[in-house]
């Protein structure tokens, strides 16, 4: 860079001429001419790229190799090492490794997935599960952890539960609407048994009762994941983490899990003071613009509950998640009812959230 720079200064400011330039430093006339007209060394420029003629032919069979490999399990797939010895012992192959490991290694570049931050407009929020280890009543307990965040603000609402089921689920969503002050018109998830019962191609999703009756409720959009892309719904994994380490550090000590859950929703609160990175203003001011956003909460209240048809046996006990509940005796024993047209009587079992 000295030398450029000295070479370009002593020509251009007329100090030098180009041909005693080129007398002084040695240099070619097209050396001269690339050192003025680039302000730095441009280094190497390719003007096409140098054919491979041994490779050229078996491009296509190597690029199909790899494509098929896409359907191959993940630890039976070519290296670029053997797609070499193949080349060489079905195709006739003369050339060289290197050059085939350089073809594969292009190859996969280009594969790569490209990803762009997601942009969240007011009123949206994603939902999610995890686990944390709490100290309750003196032993050492796991609970599951409920979270639902709203990207746009960066507000994040965490609750604690025994268990992860159906009735914490609604339940979650019920204490999280009430905290936030409305519904979110659209709300990501991931592909729990929770919420689906099958996944079909693309976005379709066969949903279970109790989601729908859930969002028949509040009335807000679902949006679920592709599977294996919870990148989708990134803000709330981030979160999981963050309400982990910043609310639950060091391990809490408590009699009940609603004492934590009290905790939980003040830190919440104080969360809202702060202001995100890359906003302007704190969370509680961009959380009035969420809100302005959500839908309304329904005068009716909602009922975190699940209710499932089973049969009595004679003993009159009803079975239910592993548990026998006795039910009267007038339920006992097969009967024909317009319900069960197999002639066992069923009983309706309800439970709500297991707090």
């Amino acid at each position: 860079m000295e030398f450029w720079k000295e070479v370009r200064r002593q020509v251009l400011t007329k100090e030098l001429s180009q041909r005693a330039a080129i007398q002084k430093y040695g240099v070619g006339w097209h050396t001269l001419k690339k050192i003025l007209t680039h302000a730095e060394p441009p280094g190497y420029r390719q003007s096409k790229v140098r054919p491979k003629w041994k490779l050229e032919p078996f491009l296509a069979i190597i690029h199909q190799i790899l494509k098929e490999d896409r359907q191959a399990p993940p630890k039976q797939r070519h290296t670029a090492r053997r797609i070499f010895e193949r080349l060489r012992q079905e195709h006739g192959y003369q050339g060289g490794e290197t050059v085939v490991k350089d073809a594969v290694r292009a190859w996969k570049q280009t594969q790569q997935e490209v990803f762009l931050p997601l942009s969240h407009p007011p009123g949206e929020a994603q939902v999610d599960f995890g686990e944390a280890t709490i100290c309750l009543a003196g032993r050492e307990t796991k609970v599951a952890l409920f979270v639902m965040t709203l990207p746009y603000s960066g507000a994040l609402f965490l609750q604690a539960f025994a268990r992860e089921c159906t009735e914490t689920f609604l339940e979650g969503h019920r204490r999280a609407f009430a905290f936030f002050g409305g519904v979110p018109k659209r709300i990501s998830y991931d592909n729990s048994a929770i919420a689906v019962i099958a996944v079909g191609k693309g976005r379709e999703r066969k949903l279970t009762r109790e989601f729908l009756r859930l969002q028949s409720h509040y009335l807000f959009q679902e949006h679920f994941c592709l599977v294996r892309r919870a990148n989708e719904k990134g803000h709330v994994e981030r979160l999981v983490g963050f309400g982990r380490r910043n609310f639950l550090v060091p391990v809490p000590q408590v009699d009940s899990i609603e004492t934590l859950n009290q905790q939980l929703r003040e830190r919440c609160l104080a969360d809202l003071s702060e202001q995100p990175r890359g906003k302007a203003a704190a969370k509680s001011v961009l959380l009035g613009e969420d809100q302005s956003a959500f839908l309304r909460l329904p005068k009716q209240s909602f009922e975190a509950r699940r209710v499932v048809d089973r049969t009595v046996d004679s003993q009159a006990l009803v079975r239910f998640d592993d548990n026998d509940y006795s039910v009267p005796v007038a339920y006992a024993h097969p009967r024909r009812c317009h319900r069960c047209p197999q002639g066992a009587r069923r009983f309706p079992v309800a439970r709500g959230c297991p707090q």
